[in-house]
């Protein structure tokens, strides 16, 4: 008699679970197998879009995790699980933890906005609130800059985000500038003659734009011209100093004087 309605629970259950069991188990079967072929389309999707590698492995995670919990979560509905408190739980412990994360969020959040925005990649040189430096790696929470002296500044992402922050290595080319003053007595046209051939004779220095050379200033101890010249970015520095020091040399050779700060005292005898 036992036997007989253990028997009949048993089949009670096997009838009213059965189907949502079979539903449920051929649901994650095939979930799992859509879940698959959207995160791969999701990758090459971010690939065509030239994403940063390390943000498109993270992204991609994140988006399969979230398509794994939206079909268990969709399982356990099937199977006559209720969800609303399971839900409402989910929900304060994810808000609990924002909270207590927020700065980190921050950061991650603005992670994401540079890697996919790119105000910088690794290797630009940039100016932040923060330092300047030579991006060296460009993490989900931080930017690493190395400085001029090989030292390491670790920015974190939030605020470097929503920062002004200049960026030298943006455009292939830059305008080097230098002012060079003459004494009072010398040549002007001289001056600007030996300036013209100085920059013609550097190949690093561009032909078009045009170098811009100008008498600028009548200063209280010299007479300043203004010489304006593109390079490519990545010569900058190397023509910047080499420039100074050609000048510095050839003004001298050419009789040309580089003056300093004077003054003129007259005494009147009473």
């Amino acid at each position: 008699m036992n036997t007989e309605k253990i028997i009949e629970q048993l089949t009670a259950i096997a009838v009213e679970w059965g189907p949502r069991l079979l539903g449920a188990l051929a649901v994650l079967i095939i979930g799992s197998i859509i879940i698959r072929l959207l995160t791969r389309a999701f990758k090459r999707a971010m690939k065509k879009s030239k994403v940063n590698i390390s943000l498109q492995k993270f992204l991609a995670n994140m988006f399969n995790i979230i398509l794994r919990i939206l079909l268990i979560l969709s399982i356990l509905g099937m199977v006559g699980i209720e969800m609303t408190s399971f839900i409402a739980i989910l929900g304060a412990a994810g808000l609990a933890i924002g909270l207590a994360l927020s700065g980190t969020l921050q950061n991650f959040a603005g992670g994401v906005l540079i890697l996919l925005q790119k105000p910088y990649v690794v290797g630009d040189f940039i100016e932040t609130p923060d330092g300047t430096g030579t991006v060296s790696e460009i993490q989900i929470f931080n930017t690493l800059l190395k400085t001029v002296d090989n030292k390491i500044i670790i920015i974190p992402n939030g605020p470097l985000s929503v920062s002004a922050l200049t960026n030298f290595s943006a455009e292939p080319t830059r305008r080097v500038d230098w002012t060079f003053g003459i004494g009072y007595g010398d040549s002007s046209d001289k001056a600007k003659e030996v300036l013209r051939r100085l920059c013609d004779e550097d190949d690093r220095i561009l032909k078009d734009p045009e170098v811009f050379i100008a008498l600028s200033e009548l200063g209280d101890s010299s007479v300043n011209f203004v010489v304006r010249a593109w390079v490519k970015s990545e010569n900058y520095w190397d023509v910047f100093f080499d420039m100074n020091e050609k000048v510095y040399k050839t003004f001298t050779a050419e009789g040309l004087n580089i003056p300093f700060p004077q003054m003129d005292v007259h005494v009147h005898n009473s």
